[in-house]
């Protein structure tokens, strides 16, 4: 069966779980937040005394990892981490053991295997280059460090955390910097990806964006 697959990729903090909810939402498709299973990873490693740099024992946590997804929610072995994953900290592992070959073999078939009809939008970091290469419609999502930084600090504000905005510039740039130059599954945009920078457009122009690329898409089939 041919699943049609919306893949949105780009830098931290650049909206790709945002408009990848709300276009999901709009065509009735699957979500897959691929990102959430690289921050889990490393959620449950910090929690087991593992580090984020003994690359065998990171994978194996990956391939049998206790998560579950349900109903906009994250569980982890039983329990709701949902708020726990977006910590800076969990963001922070998370693009370390990104970095390594391992892990992203270990996670790969289960991303995958979220292509179910009628559809999947998937976003992350690799989903068009790597993951969903055939995928028809491609999206690489970027928006300036400063504007991710600000979106970002408002974020964490609004949920009552302290939040020091020239830091989060400054870990954007280097989280960018290392997500773009490691050796495997590099941050770029498939080739025949659309750009789409999102620093000067609010969310509804974004998902308008992305849907008429879809819908272009399927007349080129």
């Amino acid at each position: 069966m041919n699943i049609p697959v919306i893949t949105i990729d780009g830098p931290s903090a650049s909206g790709k779980g945002t408009i990848a909810e709300k276009v999901a939402e709009s065509l009735g498709f699957h979500v897959l937040d691929s990102g959430a299973l690289y921050r889990l990873t490393a959620l449950h490693a910090m929690r087991h005394g593992v580090s984020l740099s003994d690359e065998a024992a990171l994978a194996a946590l990956a391939e049998n990892l206790p998560a579950e997804f349900r109903a906009g929610e994250v569980w982890l072995a039983g329990e709701n981490v949902s708020q726990a994953i977006r910590a800076e900290a969990a963001g922070e592992g998370a693009s370390k053991v990104a970095a390594l070959p391992a892990v992203r073999a270990a996670l790969l078939a289960r991303q995958r295997a979220y292509a179910r009809a009628p559809g999947l939008v998937a976003d992350g970091r690799d989903m068009g280059t790597v993951v969903f290469p055939a995928a028809q419609t491609k999206v690489f999502l970027i928006a300036s460090p400063e504007a991710r930084a600000e979106r970002r600090y408002k974020q964490l504000i609004e949920k009552g955390n302290s939040a020091n905005l020239p830091d989060l510039v400054r870990d954007m740039r280097a989280r960018d910097e290392r997500d773009s130059q490691r050796a495997v599954a590099p941050l770029k945009p498939a080739p025949d990806a659309l750009v789409l920078d999102s620093t000067r457009l609010n969310i509804d122009q974004v998902v308008d964006a992305v849907l008429e690329h879809y819908r272009d898409s399927l007349k080129l089939k």
